[in-house]
């Protein structure tokens, strides 16, 4: 094999790795419509809207309310959702993508996080 045919599979089982991780880590939370969260939210349900978008995409406009803590910084600001762990966590971001890694992330902190499907722009 030539050192570009080489690259080119090890890039390829890696995006099939990462999709197949994916795939697993999302089977395995749940996932709401906008529908579904809507109507917890006017329920008064025991329910907790956390925005991990960046600062940017927030000041273009949230769902409401909500409280937003970026993706990257969760880890760092843990002890703040801490007061939450008797509701449930329910993450978004724009499309849906980054708040699966944010529901990963709370379930390992020991809190009941799901995620919302389609994120912000189907909202």
């Amino acid at each position: 094999m030539e050192t570009t045919q080489i690259v080119l599979l090890v890039f390829v089982s890696l995006i099939v790795v990462l999709r197949v991780k994916k795939y697993f880590a999302t089977r395995s939370m749940k996932n709401y419509n906008t529908a579904e969260v809507k109507q917890m939210l006017k329920e008064n349900k025991n329910v907790v809207l956390l925005d991990v978008r960046t600062d940017g995409e927030r000041k273009a406009g949230s769902i409401k309310p909500s409280i937003h803590i970026p993706l990257h910084e969760i880890s760092m600001k843990a002890d703040q959702l801490k007061k939450y762990e008797s509701k449930e966590i329910i993450c978004y971001c724009q499309t849906g993508s980054r708040s699966i890694s944010a529901v990963s992330k709370l379930k390992k902190l020991g809190l009941n996080a799901a995620n919302l499907s389609g994120g912000y722009i189907r909202w």
